[in-house]
């Protein structure tokens, strides 16, 4: 059905239907509820946090394990590991929703010029994302990083660049299907203007994978920012973050003789990508108009 002639109760039906069709999925409401419960201990950890992660260090208590004190113990330099883990997932999904955001922009803008004007933009855009897609995603993270140098910036960037062909090839194909359509011609035989077109008509309709896929994106920018952190391409201590945790960890040879301060890093880095990955195919399949 045409989009433009389309009532509006009709929309809104198609959207009670996505609901009920997320509601039903046992995975995505799962993954709703580990996602609010990880942006809740995030948004509130400057409020409740034991500790100070940055300067309450209790050398006494170094590696000590977890107690009534310190409910996660302590880490090499004495300090609170649930205030760190807590930090943590602060920093963590910083790092992932900054990086997705500027790969779904980025991506979004040039996949949609890529789509709609063809030509020697797609070609030339095609170029760009088909050599960004030679390399591995975590290589090609590391090298931006590298080029920057380590700090928490450069993490995002890095990430963000790795995420950018994804939402290109994404965009792209959603624009090539969409422009033939009757609505699009309507709109262009009335004289729109092509950037009116594409923002205003094509971008709405794209907008349901897109989100889709920024949030499975956030699982896999979890992974890669950890990643980096633990090859000691991320944030600088004392900023706590997660995959440099990881590092400490290993380096200092704490894995065995205090392994509490390698399994909760790991822990919350699983539950992140967990709880983003459940609600990503969750929200992908109850906003798909082909599914029931």
């Amino acid at each position: 059905m045409d989009t433009l002639s389309t009532p509006p109760f009709v929309r809104e039906s198609s959207l009670q239907k996505a609901r009920r069709r997320f509601l039903r999925s046992i995975s995505a409401r799962i993954g709703l509820i580990l996602t609010i419960a990880l942006v809740l201990l995030a948004l509130l950890a400057p409020v409740l946090r034991p500790f100070d992660p940055a300067t309450a260090r209790d050398f006494a208590a170094r590696l000590s394990p977890p107690s009534a004190v310190h409910w996660f113990g302590t880490d090499g330099l004495g300090r609170d590991m649930l205030s760190l883990v807590w930090y943590g997932i602060r920093i963590s999904l910083l790092i992932s929703v900054v990086s997705v955001g500027l790969g779904l922009i980025v991506g979004t803008l040039l996949g949609l010029v890529a789509g709609y004007f063809r030509g020697w933009l797609e070609t030339t855009i095609s170029w760009f994302t088909d050599i960004l897609l030679a390399f591995p995603s975590i290589l090609l993270a590391i090298a931006v990083a590298t080029v920057m140098g380590p700090s928490l910036q450069s993490v995002m960037i890095a990430v963000g660049v790795v995420q950018i062909p994804i939402f290109i090839r994404l965009t792209r194909s959603m624009v090539l299907s969409l422009r033939e359509q009757g609505f699009v011609q309507t709109v262009r035989a009335f004289g729109a203007k092509p950037w009116r077109i594409i923002f205003l008509h094509i971008l709405p309709a794209s907008l349901a994978p897109l989100v889709g896929q920024a949030t499975l994106s956030i699982g896999t920018a979890t992974l890669e920012a950890a990643g980096l952190g633990f090859l000691g391409l991320g944030a600088k201590p004392p900023t706590p973050e997660l995959g440099t945790m990881l590092s400490d960890s290993f380096t200092n040879g704490y894995a065995l003789s205090a392994p509490w301060t390698i399994l909760l890093p790991g822990l919350m880095i699983t539950l992140i990508v967990l709880a983003f990955n459940l609600l990503g195919d969750g929200l992908r399949d109850s906003l798909d108009p082909r599914a029931g």
